[in-house]
């Protein structure tokens, strides 16, 4: 429960503080105050085994020593030069050549997915052939909150973005197929449509997707999704651009989750977990989109505190360490066996109606009961908070439950799998 000296804390904060605060916070009302490895602890005390990574940012956990050194001793260096270049910002160009795909040769800096989704933007205007002057994207995902990454999917956020120039194609969302038909005697159809209506069309310059939806409920695409929609995009000169700023940086067991489903994309963005948490993206690239003359014009990849040597440190050393531990395999590893615990929970409790995940990723959507599938948001709600109560924080969204541990965690503190299911067998006791 949160003590006397958050509730005074938050209260003094309200007092001042515009609205709008994630779900999970506004309906967790805790203050943290310490990070270390994968526990939290707040302002009374009480530990929190951290299975959302802060906010799916910190692959290495929190405060990790090797980020943490690299980060202070390039706070008593130098903070920013706008984008001059600095040694920094070699050593990760070099880095991030041999963490990814050998076509993926070309990077620029920013500050954060949004930012760097917006990058990716401008440069597919700046290489479109005269007429592709429409961009494809994925009913539910999600790519940002400025107005350019919005008007992709017509997200709404807290007020309705103006209507974009996309095209909207279905997303491989098996348990609640809008097309109303079962993998796989569908055949696939949605990839199908999303072929026909993206991939084909003369006028769509770009396909930009999350490889697996993350926001939407981390949505896995079953075989046969991926492989006809990136064929067709290559084969009729659609660019594809993979938003991996939730997935990129081995999240999935793979560096890029891209490189795991078998697409291989002509520009990706990435965020969040690549630098612990500090505010960094990169957009990587085929040289010949980059390196494109329309696309590198003066200005093009600069922005205020894009390219600056704090974040650039951060990132540097968490790829370093993922790179040197094989902190990918082990998310493979640590991986199956949160599938083989979540896939118990799901026989167990009927409020669950689909588990779904790759590698430390995982969505729990919560369902009244498993005929109707009807969303349960309100138990969601109970066991984030029961859970959180209990010392395990998770990240909630509506009806849906995400987990994205640390790829450092122990098979120890794995077991924060069993903090869920009291808090799955308090929330459904109750109700009976």
């Amino acid at each position: 429960m949160t003590g006397p000296r958050q509730l005074d804390l938050l209260d003094r904060e309200s007092a001042h503080l515009a609205p709008g605060a994630s779900e999970e916070s506004a309906l967790g009302r805790r203050v943290f105050v310490e990070g270390r490895g994968a526990v939290l602890t707040d302002l009374d005390g009480n530990q929190y085994i951290d299975f959302a990574a802060g906010t799916l940012t910190q692959s290495l956990g929190h405060c990790h020593p090797e980020v943490v050194a690299a980060l202070t001793e390039q706070a008593s260096k130098l903070w920013n030069v706008h984008d001059f270049a600095t040694e920094g910002r070699a050593e990760l160009c070099e880095l991030l050549s041999r963490l990814l795909p050998e076509e993926l040769d070309t990077y620029a800096f920013f500050s954060t997915g949004a930012e760097v989704v917006e990058a990716a933007l401008r440069a597919v205007q700046a290489v479109a052939e005269p007429g592709r002057n429409r961009v494809g994207a994925l009913r539910h995902g999600f790519h940002g909150k400025t107005q350019g990454a919005r008007m992709l999917v017509h997200w709404d956020i807290g007020n309705q973005a103006f209507a974009g120039n996309s095209v909207l194609g279905y997303s491989p969302y098996c348990y609640r197929c809008p097309l109303d038909l079962e993998y796989p005697s569908c055949g696939v159809r949605c990839a199908t449509l999303v072929r026909r209506h993206i991939a084909e069309k003369p006028n769509v310059s770009a396909l930009v997707f999350e490889p697996v939806l993350g926001a939407a409920g981390v949505i896995v695409p079953p075989p046969g999704y991926w492989e006809q929609i990136s064929d067709a995009c290559r084969e009729n000169g659609v660019l594809l651009v993979a938003d991996e700023v939730l997935t990129g940086g081995g999240r999935t067991g793979s560096f890029l989750a891209s490189e795991r489903l078998g697409i291989e994309p002509d520009l990706v963005t990435l965020a969040k977990g690549t630098a612990s948490g500090f505010p960094f993206a990169a957009l990587a690239g085929r040289s010949s989109v980059l390196r494109h003359p329309a696309a590198g014009k003066a200005g093009s990849t600069a922005s205020t505190f894009a390219n600056n040597p704090l974040g650039i440190a951060a990132a540097r050393a968490t790829l370093e360490v993922v790179a040197r531990d094989k902190l990918v395999d082990q998310v493979r590893e640590l991986g199956g066996l949160m599938d083989e615990r979540l896939a118990e929970l799901k026989d167990r409790f009927d409020v669950l109606g689909d588990v779904r995940g790759l590698g430390l990723l995982h969505g729990l959507e919560f369902v009244h009961d498993r005929e109707s599938r009807e969303p349960a948001p309100d138990i969601a709600r109970e066991v984030y908070l029961t859970a959180l109560d209990l010392g395990l924080r998770t990240a909630i969204g509506g009806h849906v439950i995400r987990l994205a541990p640390p790829f450092t965690i122990d098979r120890g503190l794995l077991e924060g799998v069993g903090l869920l299911a009291e808090a799955l067998e308090r929330v459904t006791e109750a109700s009976r």
